[in-house]
């Protein structure tokens, strides 16, 4: 007998909490009762926590000492679609159901009215008199654009004591108001006239909305050229999926991204959708998680985690950038966005539109094998043309010592200058060298957490770790020896780069666009707007400019190391240098004018260079399915990543070394385990850590096979170990 919707008052309900608990626990329901998938607030201990009604309790042990559920909070019940997606996700990835919970439950204050709140927006007066302080929290109201901040929120933001805001409230400059009660999002309207599609865009637009109304799960792979106008297409199955009344997710890879898409969404559909990322406010997020469970948001545009929303009636997901790497989660929960998108789907009728101009190879064996079906756009939008794209052979050119830009592409960048249009330089380092070295002692200065080098960042005069964030000032003295200026910068980041740009041309108007020089999405959105209107004339960039962005005057790409991605032991390296230099190649001739992409390397003969530069896309992909399947690894077989990790290196060995000697349950299914071995990066933030790979054919139980292998193990101390199914980086 299935367990009923609705519990009457005492009737025992198991509630799942986001505590760390293996299991549910018992309560009694609350006066008047509750449904099955409610949220409430239930004791536990002395505290007061959040969970859900996951069905009827056990009653296995003195009913007298079970206590009851203190209240129904005033938000949606969980659908059963919702609970079999967290329990199928959590079963693929051997996640602890709590910990799925909360990454379902992330809007803080579900359970308050809107009257324990205060919130804080610009106000119509002025202070007296102005601070710097005061000055960075108007400032951050004006770029938010109106939107309201708990006091906390503000302050954290502007980087100001929370008696700052007080004070300008005191002045009128900002206004204090109680939280009101989460609003509806405003209606998109699906019938409003988008852009004129091409014959190309309006066949695949029309596949997708046929493969919409069946109303059954489904997934295609929108593969198109850069600048083919793929959004154009999926927002035309957007609109489709609005008319049919339900929900639509448009997944994008970076908040950069997210400004620019709003504002063609707004434009299509008259109004803004959602928005769900680390950006938005925490008030706004609240309010956002509630409108998507009663059904009051139509179509929310995030980052990854915005598939744990709870959708009342999910028809659509588009995965923009499906290859991208930003997709998988490499802390906490580890899961594929991706993968967890085709799960969510499947479970609720939906479909899913992958989209990309060089799609993983995940995606590409799915589509040769008939999985998911194919969709292609195989020219450019308008009178847009692809790039020509050569390489510059490096043994061949001659470079000053501390140098990157070669004769020929500086050559390439003047004749650009000439004729008053843009040209991009890109390298995919941050910061302004990757190693600072001392001249005198030959030590590489490193991080005192981790095993990495400490990245110098010029423009914040900082050097910083980029494994766990930590910085500190740059030093006149080398911290080994004690020697003065003998510090010296090896190796070339975007921000050195840019000084070189700036030296060879003068004249030229140069801009740096990387992920840790702008401070919010919006500043960021700002700067991308000045290069697009031609407010820059050569664009030093990271892998961030290779992502979706659009700059009209743009006819040149050089990379200058289009070596970097092919070293190391990544089994994805071939494919993620592919990838990334035709984005890049991409950016360039996007409008009437036709672009020119240039890679500087020192192996033009190398396959992927070549493929690269041939633009033979399919025949990469089929060169790199056959390595792949020769050798037995995904997508033609199986991998998990098994990550140990404390503060005993001895104690973290150790574990590793029982985990290999005690591998039964993994050879019943033919199984290898190889490791354990330090991690490349074998310490971050002061813990050791040490690796395990697990591989197996394709068609094996391997989760149901890991957790046998792992559960007699009981950590002790601060040791700890975590399950990467289908590993994205072997870091």
């Amino acid at each position: 007998m299935s367990d009923p919707e609705f519990y009457d008052q005492d009737a025992l309900v198991a509630v799942l909490t986001t505590q760390p608990l293996d299991r549910t626990l018992d309560y009694k329901a609350p006066e008047g009762g509750c449904l099955r998938g409610a949220f409430v607030e239930v004791p536990l201990g002395p505290r007061k926590v959040i969970g859900v009604v996951w069905g009827a309790g056990r009653g296995d042990f003195d009913r007298s000492r079970i206590r009851s559920v203190i209240r129904v909070l005033d938000v949606a019940p969980m659908r059963r679609e919702m609970a079999r997606f967290l329990t199928r996700a959590a079963e693929y990835t051997l996640t602890p159901m709590p910990s799925m919970l909360r990454l379902a439950t992330r809007a803080p204050g579900l359970g308050d009215p809107p009257s324990m709140r205060k919130v804080y927006r610009l106000g119509q007066g002025e202070p007296d008199r102005m601070t710097d302080a005061r000055q960075r929290v108007l400032a951050t109201l004006r770029e938010y654009g109106g939107l309201a901040f708990t006091l906390k929120e503000l302050a954290d933001l502007a980087g100001v004591t929370p008696s700052v805001v007080k004070g300008l409230v005191q002045k009128g400059a900002v206004a204090e108001e109680d939280s009101p009660r989460d609003t509806p999002l405003p209606p998109l309207d699906p019938e409003r006239p988008g852009k004129e599609l091409t014959e190309d865009q309006a066949k695949a637009a029309a596949i997708l909305r046929d493969a919409l109304r069946s109303r059954t799960y489904g997934t295609t792979l929108l593969r198109g050229v850069t600048g083919s106008g793929k959004t154009e297409v999926y927002l035309e199955a957007v609109a489709e999926c609005l008319r049919m009344g339900r929900q639509a997710l448009v997944l994008l890879p970076e908040i950069a991204l997210t400004a620019e898409f709003l504002t063609r969404v707004e434009a299509r559909f008259g109004a803004r959708p959602a928005e769900w990322h680390s950006g938005v406010t925490m008030t706004e997020r609240r309010r956002i998680w509630k409108m998507v469970g009663q059904g009051n948001a139509q179509l929310v545009v995030g980052a990854r985690s915005a598939l744990f929303l709870p959708f009342r009636d999910l028809g659509l997901i588009i995965v923009d950038e499906e290859h991208d790497t930003s997709y998988k989660q490499e802390d906490g929960v580890l899961y594929n966005a991706r993968d967890m998108a085709v799960l969510r789907a499947a479970i609720c009728g939906a479909r899913v539109v992958l989209a990309s101009a060089t799609p993983s190879l995940e995606s590409w064996a799915n589509a040769q094998s008939g999985k998911y079906d194919m969709v292609e756009l195989n020219a450019r939008f308008g009178a847009a043309v692809l790039p020509a794209m050569r390489a510059i052979d490096m043994r061949a050119e001659k470079l000053k010592a501390g140098t990157w830009i070669s004769p020929t592409l500086g050559g390439a960048v003047r004749d650009r200058l000439a004729r008053n249009e843009q040209a991009m330089l890109f390298i995919n380092r941050r910061g302004y060298a990757p190693v600072t070295l001392c001249r005198a002692c030959g030590q590489q200065i490193g991080c005192d957490h981790c095993d990495a080098r400490m990245v110098e960042h010029r423009f914040l005069k900082r050097l910083m770790c980029h494994q766990c964030g930590d910085t500190r000032p740059m030093p006149a003295v080398c911290p080994s020896c004690g020697a003065e200026d003998r510090l010296a910068p090896v190796g070339p980041g975007v921000e050195r780069l840019a000084e070189e740009a700036a030296a060879m041309f003068p004249e030229a108007r140069v801009v740096t666009l990387s992920s840790d020089l702008f401070g919010s999405a919006r500043a960021l959105k700002t700067e991308i707007e000045r290069i697009a209107a031609g407010e820059a004339d050569i664009i030093i960039g990271t892998q961030l400019v290779a992502k979706g962005h659009n700059f009209p005057l743009l006819t040149l790409v050089g990379v200058i190391d289009a070596d970097l991605g092919l070293q190391g032991s990544d089994l994805r390296a071939a494919e993620r240098t592919f990838q990334l230099m035709r984005q890049v190649a991409g950016r360039a001739g996007r409008a009437e004018r036709p672009g020119v992409a240039l890679l500087q390397t020192f192996q033009p003969e190398h396959p992927v260079i070549r493929a690269i530069l041939a633009g033979d896309e399919t025949g990469f992909w089929r060169a790199e399915a056959a390595e792949r399947e020769a050798a037995g690894v995904p997508p033609y077989g199986r991998m998990a990543g098994i990550i140990l990790s404390g503060t005993d290196v001895a104690q973290v060995f150790d574990l590793g070394n029982a985990l290999a000697r005690n591998d039964g349950a993994l050879r019943q299914i033919g199984a290898q385990v190889f490791g354990p071995a330090p991690a490349p990066i074998a310490r971050v933030r002061g813990r050791h850590r040490v690796r395990l790979l697990v591989k197996a054919a394709k068609g094996v139980a391997l989760q149901d096979a890991l957790a046998r292998w792992i559960a007699p193990i009981r950590l002790k101390g601060d040791l700890r170990l975590s399950v990467d199914i289908d590993p994205q980086s072997f870091l």
